[in-house]
């Protein structure tokens, strides 16, 4: 491989005036097409085979249609209604505010007029709610699903809610139109004085990159490289490579929409990797290359080794990238399986733009790529050996206390990763959402007004198809008391009998909100009944809604965890026991990744579960997509540093160091390019931080955290002082495994004998002429 790439890296080096241009064609041709073609993307976060559709069949059968409103794509919209200050809603003055909101509604054309909509007073009248003992029990149950606050000791008839069906076909299909109208609509009523707050996916924007993270980290690491370089004009060179490799690979992604259905954060996920890879993929290869300008006979000559050595190990490198996205396909999650493929996406154009249009960018800069110089920057060269960098002054000590070093670096991993003991899923909800947007100020009414459960619903769907007639009410009676019984259980509902009594439904309101884990406490037990009920009586029962969504996915999630760790690990293990030949290397290249992989999930539950430093104003369960997604991204990335810095120990070893000073030597070559590559990757993706979306704030710091633990903990002191221990043994491999693993090459050993066999060939040229 390292042949091919030094011969390419030279050829596209001379001819960058093709290279160019065929690149401009393609970025242009792949843009206009994808701003063609773009479809909307989808926010469906939807998993076959939970058992909350369990529930929705019971729906469907007994109740038809009633579980739409269930499923993620489907739109909903529900208006939280709040008295003014020391009124209530019976009051005359804002009664008539809300019947003038309901006429409106009944005259707004995107709602589905197939049946009327009743204010929420006029139903709670209906159901004998406004009169009577209130805290009667017969009151309690006929009134706990009232629309209007009536239960509420503090606050009685202060706020109302009104579900309104919409006749919009699905999420991806509402409009910024549709969203003004659904909101503009109460205006009078909130002139009037009500606080009118509208939830549902009606009020919800598909969440995209604000883009200000993608130019602040463009800007860090801009810096970063004018300080590794030395230089003003290198520093564009991989910002350009950054633009055109993300700019490529999004233009696919959106080129993707017209062909098939693509999750939202799609772009999100490739934004990050994109921007990151292709910066340090750069990075990597304009670094080998300044060094080869001074030791080559040419800038040509320079190019493509640099390409054939650094490219070699970026070419494996981005393929353990690719493999630990594409791996996410295997957890049968669609949305987890087309971010990683978005991911991976991303990761092959870095690779691609690093070894076909870097080559050709370092030709059209030519001698003014490293100018002008900047004083007291990057002074010395890394390749080198005479001079004594700081990463060969951290390397002999790492090499004096390798046994200090490796316990230090345990240990401090080991206290950070201490609060991931007690990790929670749970998936952004309304109430993850900024405090300024109407959706979760109507979360927070109707939670003031109903109680946080309100918010997250159990729906119980019973099957009584196998029960007797005479005993299908006290089989639902028994459920029923069941689950009241429950002190996470808030009230239950009376049931509504289907036509033919053959199917019940009812809802249970929690006392906790969707995503709080004695909710997903109580589905668990509830569903845990179902055996005592099916004996008894014959009865079938599923729950669904919400809360038991949330409930599902994050147990789903959660238990593929193990297995695709163990895939990923397993196929990248295999592809770096060709890169390094060796065993043990690969192997504490994986166990180092656990560590630092521990040590980011307890620093990000520390800040964003437990709100440790008051970094977040409202911690919260881990959105549960987060662990399987960290652990194949940063997995990725480890490896890269992995490659990075160990490629260049190996090197040193194979050409006859000693175990202890091939370290040294690597690491006094590879420490700047790879501290610099960790420290762009960790302002972009901690710069994600500046998202308003929960979900990009908490995945930007858990990568960045990651990138940090397992570039300057584990690659930079605990698999140095390893290998230092474990000497000559850790490039050890048996020998029937040596004649089975190709020899790659990434050291450019071949490519060294292929430049002295053409220099030869010059001379003999040369010597006849």
């Amino acid at each position: 491989m390292s042949v091919y790439l030094y011969r390419w890296g030279r050829f596209a080096y001379r001819r960058k005036w093709i290279v160019l241009p065929v690149w401009v064609v393609l970025f242009l041709l792949l843009g206009g097409l994808g701003a063609a073609l773009q479809k909307p993307m989808s926010n469906s976060f939807d998993i076959p085979n939970l058992p909350s559709k369990r529930a929705n069949h019971i729906l469907d059968e007994h109740f038809p249609g009633m579980s739409q409103a269930f499923k993620f794509d489907a739109v909903t919209g529900v208006y939280v209604i709040g008295a003014p200050a020391g009124t209530k809603l019976t009051d005359a003055a804002n009664r008539q505010a809300l019947d003038g909101l309901v006429r409106k509604l009944n005259d707004l054309g995107i709602v589905d007029h197939a049946k009327p909509l009743v204010d929420p007073i006029a139903a709670a009248e209906q159901m004998g709610c406004l009169t009577g003992d209130r805290v009667a029990q017969d009151f309690v149950s006929r009134c706990s699903n009232a629309p209007l606050n009536v239960l509420n000791p503090d606050k009685p008839d202060t706020v109302a809610v009104l579900s309104v069906p919409f006749a919009i076909k699905d999420f991806g299909a509402i409009t910024a139109d549709d969203r003004k109208a659904a909101h503009d609509v109460a205006d009078d009523a909130r002139n009037a004085g009500l606080t009118v707050e509208l939830s549902g996916t009606i009020a919800m924007e598909q969440q995209q990159p604000s883009g200000k993270s993608e130019m602040v980290g463009m800007a860090f690491a801009f810096v970063v490289m004018i300080i590794c370089f030395g230089a003003i004009v290198a520093a564009f060179v991989p910002i350009i490579t950054a633009i055109v490799g993300l700019g490529a690979a999004t233009s696919l992604i959106f080129l993707g929409t017209a062909v098939m259905e693509v999750p939202s954060f799609t772009t999100f996920l490739a934004s990050m990797i994109g921007i990151a890879l292709s910066i340090d993929y750069a990075l990597f290869i304009v670094s080998r290359y300044k060094h080869e300008l001074s030791v080559q006979d040419s800038p040509a000559e320079a190019a493509g080794v640099a390409l054939g050595t650094a490219g070699s190990a970026v070419v494996f490198a981005g393929l353990t990238v690719i493999i630990a996205l594409v791996g996410l396909s295997i957890v049968g999650v669609r949305f987890l399986t087309f971010m990683g493929l978005g991911g991976a996406v991303a990761a092959a154009f870095a690779v691609l733009v690093a070894l076909t249009l870097m080559p050709a960018l370092l030709g059209a800069f030519g001698r003014f790529i490293f100018k002008p110089k900047l004083p007291l920057v990057a002074q010395g060269d890394p390749e080198d050996d005479t001079q004594v960098t700081n990463g060969m002054r951290a390397a002999r000590a790492i090499g004096r206390v390798p046994v200090l070093t490796l316990i230090l670096s345990i240990v401090v991993l080991g206290l950070i990763a201490a609060p991931a003991a007690h990790l929670q899923l749970g998936l952004p909800g309304e109430d993850s959402l900024p405090k300024t947007s109407t959706v979760r100020k109507a979360y927070d009414l109707r939670t003031d007004g109903f109680g946080a459960g309100s918010n997250g619903v159990l729906q119980v769907a019973v099957d009584l198809s196998k029960v007797a007639p005479d005993q299908r009410e006290a089989a639902v009676g028994a459920l029923r008391d069941k689950l009241k019984g429950y002190s996470d259980m808030n009230y239950v509902t009376d049931p509504i009998f289907s036509p033919d009594r053959s199917g019940a439904r009812f809802e249970g309101v929690p006392r906790t909100g969707p995503n709080d884990q004695d909710t997903k406490d109580l589905v668990r037990s509830a569903r845990d009944a179902e055996s005592q009920f099916q004996s008894q009586y014959g009865m079938e029962y599923g729950i669904t809604g919400t809360t038991a969504i949330y409930a599902d996915i994050d147990h789903v999630l959660l238990g593929k965890i193990v297995p695709y760790l163990a895939i990923v690990a397993g196929a990248a293990f295999l592809l770096l026991i060709a890169v390094f030949r060796s065993i043990l290397v690969p192997l504490t290249a994986a166990l180092g990744f656990l560590l630092s992989m521990a040590a980011t999930f307890g620093a990000t539950v520390a800040i964003f579960q437990d709100g440790r430093f008051g970094i977040v104003d409202e911690p919260r369960p881990i959105i549960s997509f987060m662990p399987i997604m960290l652990i194949g991204l940063v997995f990725g990335l480890a490896m890269d540093y992995q490659v990075f810095l160990v490629t260049r120990m190996r090197e040193e070893y194979v050409h006859g160091e000693p175990p202890k000073e091939a370290m040294i030597k690597g690491y006094h070559h590879g420490a700047r390019v790879v501290t610099s590559a960790a420290a762009i990757m960790i302002f972009v993706f901690g710069s994600f931080m500046m998202e308003p979306d929960i979900s990009a704030k908490s995945m930007g710091f858990a990568l960045a955290a990651g990138v940090f633990f397992d570039a300057f903990l584990v690659r930079m002191v605990l698999i140095p002082s390893l290998l230092v221990l474990m000497g000559k043994w850790a490039w050890w491999i048996p020998a029937w495994l040596s004649r089975i693993v190709p020899d790659i090459d990434v050291e450019g050993a071949r490519l060294r004998e292929v430049q002295r066999r053409e220099a030869a060939g010059r001379e003999r040229v040369g010597a006849v002429s």
